[in-house]
């Protein structure tokens, strides 16, 4: 085949009007710009959709925005989301806080010890180190003899 022009045609043909043959740099061109523009959505939808999540401010709040988002992205209802932003943008107040106080206060008063809080446990032991959780418990006093229940099996 020729690669000259039909003498009915434009003699200066745009750049996108390939021969026969040839590829075509519009489709690839266009193919391009769509997984461009399909891609680039996804990730403003994605970043959109995690706003509130990056704005809760607290353990529990964050927790509850989480769960809402999760709602709104599963279900498609987007009043989830609208309350998961309103409840990350409100900051809510501290009542835990003040009660504490309030309950120490009044241990103060009255004279009693606040309840013990259970200790950490400590980091696992090295090197052979026998582990421990916490206090052993108190032997029996002597003259007191220490009973196991154990299941005899008959023959």
């Amino acid at each position: 085949m020729t690669s000259e022009l039909h003498p009915a045609s434009v003699h200066h043909m745009p750049w996108f009007i390939s021969g026969p043959n040839e590829g075509d740099p519009l489709y690839v061109i266009t193919t391009i710009f769509v997984i461009a523009a399909i891609v680039g959505l996804g990730v403003l939808f994605f970043t959109l959709h995690s706003l509130p999540e990056r704005l809760g401010h607290k353990k529990l709040q964050f927790e509850i925005v989480a769960v809402l988002g999760l709602l709104s992205l599963f279900t498609h209802v987007h009043v989830f989301w609208v309350a998961g932003l309103l409840l990350a943008l409100i900051d809510l107040p501290d009542f835990v806080s003040p009660l504490k106080r309030m309950a120490g206060a009044l241990e103060k008063l009255s004279g009693t010890e606040p309840p013990e809080t259970p200790p950490r446990r400590a980091a696992p032991p090295e090197d052979g180190e026998a582990a421990t959780d916490g206090p052993r418990p108190a032997s029996p006093p002597e003259g007191t003899a220490r009973t196991m229940s154990t299941k005899t099996t008959g023959a």
